[in-house]
C-alpha cells in the first residue's frame, strides 16, 4: 500500500483529458443526431414524428448505465468486437440525442406561430422555412439549456468508469485500490469534476438571464 501524493493526484488530474474528450465526442454525435431527431419531431409527415418518438422514450426511459450495458457487453452477441472508447460513445451519443433531441423541439415549437404562417405566406418550402426562418431563431432560444445539458454529458461520463473507460472516475477508482484513501481520493476527482462544470454552469445560467432580459424588453 502506497500513501496519496502528488503523482497520485496528477494520475486523477491528468485523466481529465479523457473525460472531457468523451465529452466532446458526445456532444458533438449527439448534437447531429438529436438535430435530425428535433427535426422528425417537428416534421408535417406522421412516421418521422412517431419514430423520433420512440427514440426519445427508449434512451430517455432507460439509464445511461443500462445502456452502456447492453452496448458493451451486448455488441460480442452479435460478433462485434467493441472497446470501451467506442461503447461508451456510442450509449452517449444516443443519450444525448434523446435529451438534445428533445431540448431542441421544444426551442422550434417556441418559435410564435406567426413565423411559421408568415413563411407558408411566402410559399416557402419545408426544408426553406426551417432553415431560413424557424431554426435561427429556434438557435438563440437553445443556446442557454444545450449550454446546461453539457454540463450533465460531463458527469454522466463517470458511468464509463464500469466497463473500464480509464476517465476521473476510473482514475480516482485505480488509485483508492492503491492507497485505500476513499475520502481523500474522491475528494479530488469531486474537485475536478467541479472546475469542469462550475464554469459551464455559470455560462448557462449567464446566457439565460441575458436572454429573459432581452425577452422582458
Amino acid at each position: 500500500m502506497r500513501s496519496f501524493g502528488y503523482p497520485e493526484l496528477w494520475f486523477i488530474v491528468e485523466a481529465a483529458k479523457w473525460t472531457l474528450a468523451l465529452s466532446v465526442i458526445a456532444f458533438v454525435g449527439g448534437s447531429l443526431l438529436g438535430l435530425v431527431v428535433a427535426l422528425s419531431r417537428t416534421a408535417e409527415a406522421a412516421w418521422p414524428r412517431r419514430l423520433a418518438t420512440g427514440f426519445i422514450k427508449l434512451f430517455q426511459g432507460t439509464p445511461l448505465l443500462l445502456q452502456l450495458f447492453l452496448i458493451f457487453f451486448g455488441a460480442p452477441v452479435f460478433g462485434l468486437e467493441i472497446n470501451p472508447w467506442v461503447a461508451a460513445g456510442a450509449a452517449l451519443i444516443f443519450n444525448s440525442a434523446a435529451f438534445l433531441g428533445e431540448i431542441w423541439r421544444g426551442c422550434i415549437e417556441a418559435i410564435p406561430r406567426g413565423q411559421w404562417e408568415a413563411a407558408q405566406a411566402l410559399s416557402l418550402s419545408y426544408v426553406d422555412r426551417m432553415r431560413d426562418v424557424i431554426l435561427p431563431q429556434a438557435f438563440k432560444i437553445a443556446v442557454p439549456p444545450t449550454v446546461g445539458y453539457l454540463v450533465q454529458i460531463i458527469k454522466g461520463t463517470s458511468l464509463a468508469a464500469i466497463i473500464g473507460f480509464t476517465e476521473v472516475t476510473r482514475a480516482g477508482q485505480i488509485i483508492n485500490n492503491a492507497t485505500f484513501e476513499p475520502l481523500l481520493v474522491f475528494s479530488v476527482v469531486a474537485a475536478v469534476y467541479f472546475v469542469l462544470c462550475w464554469p459551464l454552469s455559470l455560462l448557462a445560467a449567464r446566457m439565460e438571464r441575458r436572454q429573459a432580459a432581452a425577452l422582458a424588453r
